[in-house]
């Protein structure tokens, strides 16, 4: 398992080989003495083809996340909205796969979301914080202002996401994270 620095601090790829035979493969996803995180919360995501999620954070109680998939392909993105970041406001992008073995490692203070690229996509989340619905917010994914250039398709995303701010409202009014 190899911790990879990124442009962002506090961003890492986390490299993992997937160690097969003929029944299939294992991977390790988490060595507690690789992170100086403390996760304490896990769940999982499961979505369809195209499915368009984010860009989720929690205004307050910010988690630091690690995302792997278990089953499928992902192209995940996240935007730094740390006022002090010499990345602030840059989005970051990266695919990752059951078969690439990649994980991201996000710190608090950036939005996550991803697209749903194979028939079945399983993405596990853990997390250094407890999920608190009434601190959720998002950006809304298709602002241009994120810079992620999604190409037109008939995208599945929820009522919820569709309804996140844009970043210049969640600039105005909040600033940062």
């Amino acid at each position: 398992m190899e911790k990879i620095k990124t442009n962002f601090k506090d961003l890492y790829i986390i490299k993992s080989d997937n160690h097969e035979d003929s029944r299939g493969y294992l991977r390790e996803i988490y060595k507690k003495n690789l992170f100086k995180n403390q996760f304490i919360f896990d769940y999982y995501s499961f979505s369809k083809k195209n499915v368009l999620r984010g860009m989720h954070f929690q205004i307050s109680d910010q988690q630091d996340k690690l995302i792997t998939v278990i089953k499928g392909h992902i192209k995940d993105f996240c935007i730094d909205l740390r006022k002090n970041s010499k990345t602030f406001l840059k989005t970051f992008k990266l695919n990752l796969s059951a078969k690439n073995g990649m994980s991201l490692l996000i710190p608090k203070g950036f939005a996550h979301g991803f697209l749903a690229l194979n028939k079945e996509n399983i993405v596990l989340y853990k997390n250094s914080r407890y999920r608190k619905s009434t601190k959720e917010m998002g950006i809304n994914i298709f602002d241009k202002d994120l810079g992620l250039r999604l190409k037109k398709k008939d995208y599945i995303v929820s009522d919820k996401d569709k309804k996140n701010l844009d970043l210049k409202t969640f600039l105005k009014k909040y600033k940062s994270l």
